[in-house]
């Protein structure tokens, strides 16, 4: 996907595969709506998607791990994740 502009569903569809790669959560268990709380992700399993991101759309997160708070990428939907990606990806095209 890092050599390929991705349409926004190719967007959606991979964060939602990372999302459930990292949580062991099925799928079709997983909706936008869905937080971390509900799918039961810790501080931990939220860097390993973050970097799963990374690697997968060739970006840099900007998520501090040790205060989540100050961080300008939102992880508290699914959704937010999406969309910041999405952002990330847009930002790094208008930077080449």
């Amino acid at each position: 996907m890092t050599d390929q502009i991705a349409t926004d569903e190719e967007i959606e569809k991979k964060v939602l595969e990372i999302v459930a790669e990292q949580t062991m959560v099925g799928k079709s268990e997983i909706t936008l709506a869905s937080t971390p709380e509900e799918l039961g992700i810790d501080s931990l399993g939220l860097v390993e998607i973050v970097f799963a991101i990374e690697e997968a759309f060739n970006v840099s997160v900007p998520y501090n791990a040790n205060d989540p708070s100050t961080s300008d990428f939102d992880l508290s939907t699914v959704k937010a994740v999406v969309d910041a990606v999405k952002r990330l990806i847009e930002e790094q095209k208008q930077t080449t």
